[in-house]
């Protein structure tokens, strides 16, 4: 056996708590090592030295170079200890606290079991109510839609089928978004993610010089309540991209600092080298490189109560959850105070923060819901994309990424293929929409809430910002409707029970990669084919959907899902 690779920590990703009186227990082996058997010996701490339960481990995943082995226990009493046994080729090894061993003191147990020690019911991380079933779409306002046709539109310097660059305004606004609510429920959409809409000069509103005015770029607060009303009375949700690392240059409070320096109250509300900020000099600390945006100082208990403060006003105006920016350069204490106030008054509002590496530090329970699920749209690029990686490569991947953060917090990753920061997915694939159409589904089909970028159903095409965000087309002219109809057909599958859950059993073999998820008795599995040739698969149940499929056989650029009631995973 490979010791080295032998690895648990309780209270992480590998022992958690998903209900208050139900654990998840996760140990991880060498992915080459030949096991017979892994088991879990566990009781009540006070007991475990006189007698032992056993529950067998399934190995569930492996991520080429480790396999994990899981089992999820209900606990009679909370007070839960435990130990390995594991057996390789009909020897038989256990793991504690003290490492891997050939005999083990059950006598002295107390002294190195691991354990869970109690389960309270306040630290257990549950998941919103509303987003097992999500679907969102992502809209950068100034380019979905336009409604308002009688405001002042002198700033618009960009024709909407114009060629646009990092400085153009083209007029698309709340009430565009508005218009165009049952068209997007029509779509399957449930969710909506909106780009900032307060007070700002740019056509990206992420330098906010006030967070309390809406734009009137966009609109005003009566047109904002318009717009959630009508998205809830489609019991559609709502969530607002909130800015909290940094405002504008032109914010009260840091032009207040610009003018008295140090005597300012606000000194300590940002981070200034010197008696006051020197926007030639650039001495204050700012997102990336951007002088005209200043970096709150969220160590300041003055600044948290603020942001705080204005993060509960937009939950109590109606939106239904916050897409926290630039959420990996601000305080933890930021993040723990502001969730155990939302949490306090709004218990199902949904918090995603913007973290594109790893990020299980957030998404312990006392942070974040969900994040940005960066991880998985590169692999999907890669994968399906850029065929930079056979379908071996992509299950490893997908599979360390769903043991790297509890199955609470897969369940809420926002879960895309591009977005505002990012290419068109399109453009990764060469144009091919076949690609596109599989990644689709792969999205939709892994744990966690899928999240389409606007004019996706179109397709849009675009590089990097500021192309990524072109306007979107209502003519519909370069829409297909093979694509339409394969579009909504995919959206569509997110209400199929087995994808409430989050379980999940991926794997590869013979160049296809397979998705099975499980949920209330109902099965389903995915196949996907990008190897370049025709593959013939076992595809039996009832088929849901096809594409590039016929007979048992998957196509280049091809898929297929199943349903059937037997249980797999």
């Amino acid at each position: 056996m490979n010791k080295y690779a032998v690895f648990h920590r309780p209270e992480s990703s590998y022992a958690y708590a998903v209900q208050s009186d139900r654990l998840k227990i996760v140990l991880r082996l060498a992915a080459t090592d030949k096991i017979d058997a892994v088991e879990l010996l566990y009781n009540n701490k006070y007991d475990f030295t006189k007698k032992r339960f056993i529950s067998p481990m399934r190995r569930q995943a492996s991520d080429g170079i480790f396999a994990y082995y899981a089992s999820e226990i209900s606990l009679p009493d909370a007070r839960f200890a435990y130990i390995f046994k594991i057996t390789e080729e009909g020897k038989v090894y256990y793991y504690s606290e003290e490492g891997l061993s050939e005999k083990y003191e059950f006598d002295l147990a107390y002294y190195t079991f691991f354990q869970f020690p109690f389960i309270n019911a306040s630290d257990v991380m549950s998941v919103v109510e509303w987003a097992h079933d999500a679907v969102f779409y992502q809209i950068f306002i100034d380019r979905f839609a336009r409604g308002d046709y009688g405001k002042d539109d002198s700033y618009i310097n960009t024709p909407w089928n114009g060629e646009i660059d990092r400085h153009s305004f083209t007029g698309g606004d709340l009430d565009g978004i508005t218009s165009k609510l049952s068209y997007l429920s029509d779509m399957g959409v449930t969710a909506l993610y909106l780009t900032p809409i307060f007070l700002s000069e740019t056509n990206h509103k992420y330098n906010v010089i006030d967070y309390t005015q809406v734009d009137p770029h966009f609109g005003d607060s009566e047109k904002l309540k318009r717009l959630l009303d009508s998205a809830h009375e489609r019991n559609m949700k709502v969530v607002i991209d909130t800015v909290f690392n940094h405002c504008d240059a032109k914010h009260t409070f840091f032009r207040d600092v610009s003018k008295r320096g140090r005597e300012s109250k606000y000194y300590d509300w940002f981070f200034i080298d010197g008696d006051r900020p020197d926007p030639a000099q650039g001495n204050y600390a700012r997102f990336a490189d951007c002088k005209y945006m200043p970096k709150w100082n969220t160590n300041n208990p003055e600044v948290r109560r603020y942001l705080i403060d204005i993060a509960l006003g937009y939950l109590r105006l109606g939106f239904d959850g916050l897409r926290l920016d630039v959420a990996d350069e601000i305080s933890h204490e930021m993040w723990r105070q502001l969730r155990r106030e939302v949490k306090r008054e709004f218990p199902n509002a949904l918090l995603i923060g913007e973290i594109w590496h790893l990020s299980e530090h957030w998404l312990r329970g006392d942070q974040f819901d969900g994040v940005m699920n960066y991880k998985l749209q590169k692999i999907l690029c890669d994968y399906f994309g850029a065929a930079l990686i056979k379908a071996e490569s992509a299950a490893d991947r997908m599979n360390a990424l769903l043991f790297a953060n509890t199955s609470q917090a897969n369940a809420m990753a926002l879960n895309f293929l591009d977005n505002h920061d990012t290419p068109r997915f399109l453009r990764v694939s060469g144009g091919n929409t076949d690609k596109l159409v599989c990644a689709l589904l792969a999205m939709v089909i892994f744990p966690g809430m899928p999240c389409v970028f606007y004019g996706t159903e179109l397709p849009l095409d675009g590089a990097g910002d500021p192309d990524c965000r072109k306007p979107f087309d209502w003519t519909f002219q370069n829409q297909s409707e093979e694509y339409k109809q394969n579009f909504r057909a995919i959206l569509g599958l997110k209400k199929q029970a087995a994808l409430a859950g989050v379980n999940a059993e991926i794997s590869a073999e013979k160049g296809i990669l397979k998705i099975i998820r499980e949920a209330d008795g109902e099965c389903l599995t995915a196949y996907f084919n990008t190897s370049g040739k025709a593959k013939t698969v076992n595809a039996e149940g009832e088929i849901l959907f096809a594409f590039n499929y016929k007979n048992n056989t998957v196509l280049n650029n091809g898929t297929v899902v199943v349903k059937n009631k037997k249980g797999k995973i």
